[in-house]
């Protein structure tokens, strides 16, 4: 990897591993390219005196940070593997992979905190938390970057323009170009300076391969069964009571001072149901602490989504991205397969993510790890 992505991308060619494609080539080539200006760059993070710690700019003498890359297109097109190949191999000590969803729940949580510590409100959280990050890691690379809410939406602009400032180098993966980022979101107009900035700091590139490599990479143990009928409960049962030998009971676990019931339970296997999970007003860090506890989570009786259960169908979309960002294996119940659970509605653009991750979670790959207790 010392050599950068295109060499481990060549390998994987050569292995067999992937299929050539012009228009991730392409994108290598752009990574390629990022990776050796990153070689000679660094940001001067350890400025002195009055104006650093007031976050008032960079000197003069800092180096110009190269540009940084917004990869978008659509799902199962390979845009998170190609950054992983790069992020794998940057030349870079402080370097940070992370799905903009939990990033983003991270940015809240640690607001509150520097608010709460700052009750005089002195200092400016955002400012703060910016330098924070900025000492942290000065690669950021971005997994999924979309925006659907207006806390988000409002808190972006300022924290990415402090970090850029400060000479941080972003990759990102998204399924939308910047122009349709938190499209006819609440104050949007609000929220359009931020994607101009998108535009100016990163390259902006369509990953536009006409291969879904999604498609034929299912085909391990069934563990999506549909549509809900007595067929698929009695095998949900079966693969549940088969793996806990029988032995399961229900008990509870407590997240944030919250109760979280759980029907069926052994070892490091769960059994829910969609309602269990869904139809109760859990946040996302309710789902990512249940992916750290649970190898094994079943989940029953998945319906069909629409705008009318837009609530729930959100929930579900932050608990597969849980499940999916910490390698959970899934087996579950619903009325139909992925790609027809949430076809229209506004809500419907953004389900294509969960779409492709509900059908990789069925893959040999996705598979190959050991789940069991």
């Amino acid at each position: 990897m010392a050599q950068g992505p295109m060499q481990a991308y060549r390998e994987k060619l050569h292995a067999g591993e992937i299929k050539p494609d012009n228009a991730q080539e392409l994108a290598v080539e752009k990574l390629q390219l990022l990776h050796h200006a990153l070689k000679s760059y660094e940001p001067k993070n350890g400025e002195k005196g009055w104006r650093a710690r007031f976050g008032l700019g960079r000197r003069k003498d800092t180096p110009t940070p190269p540009q940084g890359l917004y990869m978008y297109g659509a799902v199962g097109r390979g845009k998170s593997m190609l950054m992983d190949l790069f992020f794998d191999g940057a030349p870079v000590a402080t370097k940070r992979r992370v799905h903009f969803h939990e990033f983003m729940r991270e940015v809240h949580d640690r607001l509150k905190s520097i608010r709460e510590q700052n009750l005089d409100n002195k200092k400016d959280a955002i400012i703060v938390l910016g330098e924070q990050l900025s000492m942290e890691a000065w690669l950021l690379c971005f997994d999924e970057f979309q925006v659907t809410n207006i806390a988000d939406a409002m808190i972006l602009g300022r924290l990415f323009d402090f970090l850029f400032e400060k000479g941080v180098v972003v990759v990102a993966t998204s399924n939308r170009v910047p122009d349709d980022l938190y499209k006819n979101g609440l104050k949007r107009e609000r929220f359009l300076p931020f994607i101009d900035m998108i535009k100016n700091k990163l390259d902006v590139m369509e990953l536009a391969s006409p291969t879904d490599y999604r498609l034929g990479r299912e085909g391990g143990e069934q563990t999506y069964f549909y549509p809900l009928d007595m067929d698929a409960r009695d095998q949900l049962h079966g693969q549940f009571e088969e793996m806990t030998h029988g032995q399961s009971k229900a008990d509870y676990v407590t997240i944030k001072s919250r109760r979280i019931d759980i029907p069926k339970v052994y070892a490091r296997i769960a059994y829910f149901t969609f309602a269990d999970l869904c139809l109760k007003p859990y946040g996302a860090n309710v789902y990512l602490e249940l992916a750290t506890l649970y190898d094994v989570i079943f989940i029953e009786a998945i319906p069909k989504l629409s705008p009318r259960n837009r609530n729930e169908a959100e929930r579900f979309v932050h608990l597969i991205d849980a499940l999916y960002e910490h390698k959970v294996k899934l087996i579950c119940s619903a009325a139909a397969l992925p790609q027809n659970l949430y076809i229209e509605g506004d809500g419907a653009f953004e389900f294509q993510r969960t779409v492709s991750r509900l059908m990789e979670m069925q893959s040999e790959e996705y598979l190959g790890a050991e789940h069991l207790p």
